[in-house]
């Protein structure tokens, strides 16, 4: 039997005006979602995911059951978005962890779709347990981005998986044995892009109750900054598993790398205890291999220095083929690399092609406005309608308008939003709307509608199709 307890916080941050992050608390299901998609459009992901994901979790309480959950919130995203034309592309990252029990006992089972992370902290060691699906640690995974150059790289930020943005979605699994004595650590990007893991593994080490510990890590995330929406939820195994690692009988556990090597449970990296499985159906099956190699070799072959996989040893897997182990790589001499003159021009023009192409696109983006809806209300964004390449739009103005008093006519142009060469351009275009709606039979009581003169009015624009009084209608340029 395995007992639970948690404890989560949530914050807005101190510089984004909405928290479009959502924990989930519940006996046997905990979860982290980071939206995106706007204003409204993150906060409807992620509310919608949560929904989803603990309602079909409810109907079957499994390991099979959390991957048909996560699909299921998935595909709840996406006809969302599709149903209203204001939240379409919004997405969600998603992050939960579920008790469920097994032949075996009780799993913990881990399901990870974007860049929320789980961890696990053991003994006094913390170990990330999930894979970012961003640009920046495909590169990683591939070799040619290193965990530094990860951390500071452009890119980041721009997912290559979110809940929402695709009808069907591949989801990250592993299965976990709940030693007693565990933390588990469920959190958003909100809190790792600001606070380091040598930070995290202090206070989870300091505070005994998960709750503290939760409210403590996203105070520490707004004191560094708090450039974003920051969760935490904060889980503790009470009682749960008492492993032998003494290796004495066939009931021993064993932990095994998604490479296939296996080590035993004790050494360093062992605390991971994970079982990646790119597959969205079931979690990837562990052959058993009748010598475990040291703790060294589990660490060499831990991908990216996370952790390697623990799993109870079944009667199936001591009958599985052995897999052979990778022997211990001899250290590479150690021998003086001259950086010749060519391969230091090249680094610099590709250091000059990469910030220019980065430099670019955000002059493009930061230099195109749109006037949309948002909550009913007419308000200029900066961006691209949609977002680009992860850049979201953001508002720069809110207008005294709502769609009930633009002209029906144009409603079907702010929906997606009506793009303007500058964000002036954009002002006119508000302030004919103002204008169309104050000059109506039955003008807005809300609405601040200025005195019209004949003296000074000029001859109406045919930008909009409306009479637009500039001079009338001053609005500050935000």
């Amino acid at each position: 039997m395995t007992v639970l307890r948690s404890g989560s916080a949530s914050d807005v941050g101190r510089v984004r005006a909405v928290n479009e992050d959502l924990a989930l608390e519940s006996l046997t299901l905990f979860a982290v979602a980071d939206g995106m998609g706007g204003h409204a459009g993150g906060e409807i992901a992620a509310r919608t995911a949560i929904d989803a994901l603990k309602s079909e979790f409810g109907r079957k309480p499994s390991i099979d059951g959390l991957v048909d959950a996560v699909h299921e919130a998935n595909q709840a995203v996406w006809d969302r978005g599709h149903a209203d034309p204001d939240l379409l592309g919004m997405g969600t990252t998603l992050t939960a962890a579920a008790l469920v029990a097994t032949d075996e006992g009780d799993r913990l089972v881990l399901a990870n779709v974007g860049d929320s992370r789980a961890y696990r902290f053991h003994g006094s060691g913390l170990e990330q347990l999930t894979t970012d699906h961003s640009v920046a640690e495909e590169l990683v995974a591939r070799g040619e981005l290193s965990e530094a150059e990860a951390a500071i790289h452009p890119h980041r930020h721009i997912l290559t998986r979110a809940l929402g943005v695709a009808p069907d979605i591949d989801v990250d699994v592993w299965q976990v044995v709940p030693e007693e004595g565990d933390r588990f650590l469920l959190c958003s990007d909100g809190l790792t892009n600001e606070v380091p893991t040598e930070e995290i593994t202090r206070v989870l080490s300091e505070y005994r109750d998960p709750e503290a510990a939760a409210e403590a890590l996203v105070r520490m995330a707004n004191e560094a900054g708090g450039s974003d929406n920051i969760t935490v939820v904060v889980l503790d195994v009470v009682v749960g598993e008492h492993l032998d690692t003494s290796g004495g009988d066939g009931s021993s556990t064993f932990v095994a790398s998604p490479e296939g090597g296996t080590s035993d449970g004790d050494g360093p990296g062992a605390s991971g205890d994970t079982v990646p499985s790119t597959t969205a159906s079931a979690v990837a099956t562990v052959e058993a291999q009748p010598e475990a190699p040291s703790a060294q070799q589990a660490k060499e072959l831990s991908p990216n220095g996370m952790g390697t996989a623990l799993v109870g040893r079944t009667a199936a897997e001591t009958q599985a083929k052995p897999r052979p182990a990778r022997p211990p790589q001899p250290p590479r001499p150690r021998g003086s690399r001259r950086i010749t003159f060519r391969v230091l021009l090249f680094l610099i023009i590709l250091g000059g092609v990469v910030f220019g192409g980065y430099s670019l696109v955000h002059w493009y983006v930061n230099g195109s406005y749109f006037v949309g809806l948002n909550h009913g209300q007419v308000v200029i964004y900066q961006g691209r309608p949609g977002g680009f390449v992860g850049i979201k739009p953001r508002v720069v103005y809110r207008s005294q308008l709502t769609k009930q008093e633009v002209p029906s006519y144009k409603v079907s142009d702010l929906r997606p939003g009506v793009q303007e060469p500058s964000l002036r351009a954009a002002h006119d275009y508000v302030n004919g709307l103002l204008q169309a709606a104050c000059s109506s039979q039955s003008p807005p009581a809300n609405v601040t509608c200025p005195p019209v003169s004949a003296s000074n009015s000029p001859s109406p624009t045919s930008t909009l199709g409306l009479a637009v009084v500039r001079r009338v209608v001053p609005v500050p340029v935000a």
